[in-house]
């Protein structure tokens, strides 16, 4: 097999393989980027930024689920002005390309953070616009077509980086969503983000996060998220990154025979950092198996007729 096989470009960004550390799950620093890009990832993206600092919600944040974990963080961020500055520093660092991941309360935050993101150095720009515990931020832009193409529309005239939008599962049909974002000009679509979620203590009978509602992710919604990928790539051509409950190289394939052409690694990251090394690898075994010269040549394969 080629030396190459992993390799991808997709949506104007070069990956060496076809893994990323999904946003939300390292911190904001040099540090842990570099760590993650050791540890075998094709691409980084940060937690999410916005315009203004940002505390977050108050403890506890994060709960065990079955097969996965539910967190309300309350998007803590230093804002964009802040963060601009590790960008760049980021940059001097890295051999993997560098994703800043951005929300806003306006199609104008968006537009401004992504901006300065890029300006800073940021390979490529991805929009949540789904998270699902934040009001007034991903949940409703990412529910409503006008709103996403509004924010969309925007951003793209603000960066000429590629821009990738994070799609929310919950909504009722994800490829209308998809088209809208699609037609304002999107790059890339990742898919999926966390699906809305809720944790009761039976003896204080009370919710136990201190948002009361997060978002679910880790295995529990892989068939979700494999789900939403395949619709999309049955009525759009566009580049997918598949994501949700990635945890071995069988579940990236599986995103991959379902449209994905890279995937991103989240919740199995904090089990294990050198998880994207084992997911390579295994990709790398399953293309010689299969005589695949490299993943483009599984993508889609479970759409054939």
């Amino acid at each position: 097999m080629e030396s190459n096989a992993l390799s991808i470009s997709c949506a104007g960004l070069t990956l060496n393989n076809p893994t990323m550390l999904a946003s939300g799950i390292m911190g904001y620093s040099t540090e842990s980027f570099q760590r993650i890009a050791n540890s075998g990832a094709g691409a980084v993206v940060t937690k999410s930024v916005g315009i203004q600092p940002r505390v977050g919600y108050v403890n506890p944040t994060v709960v065990q689920a079955e097969s996965g974990i539910i967190n309300a963080m309350g998007l803590p961020n230093p804002g964009i002005t802040i963060f601009s500055e590790e960008i760049k520093f980021s940059k001097m660092i890295l051999r993997v390309p560098l994703v800043v991941s951005i929300f806003g309360y306006s199609a104008e935050d968006y537009a401004e953070v992504a901006k300065k993101a890029s300006e800073a150095g940021a390979d490529a720009i991805e929009l949540n616009v789904s998270c699902p515990h934040v009001k007034q931020t991903g949940a409703e832009i990412g529910q409503s077509p006008k709103l996403l193409s509004e924010v969309v529309q925007q951003v793209k005239i603000a960066t000429n980086k590629p821009l990738i939008v994070k799609l929310s599962p919950n909504v009722t049909d994800i490829t209308i969503l998809a088209q809208a974002a699609i037609e304002a000009g999107a790059d890339a679509l990742t898919v999926i983000n966390t699906l809305k979620a809720i944790a009761i203590d039976v003896e204080t009978q009370t919710p136990i996060l201190g948002n009361i509602k997060g978002g679910l992710s880790g295995a529990a919604i892989k068939p979700v998220a494999l789900r939403c990928v395949y619709d999309i790539a049955d009525q759009f051509k566009i580049p997918i990154i598949g994501c949700g409950g990635i945890k071995n190289w069988r579940d990236a394939v599986e995103f991959f025979l379902a449209g994905a052409s890279i995937v991103q690694i989240g919740t199995a990251v904090a089990d294990n950092i050198e998880v994207f090394q084992s997911i390579t690898k295994g990709i790398e075994n399953y293309l010689r198996k299969k005589n695949a010269r490299s993943v483009k040549d599984i993508v889609g394969l479970a759409h054939r007729k």
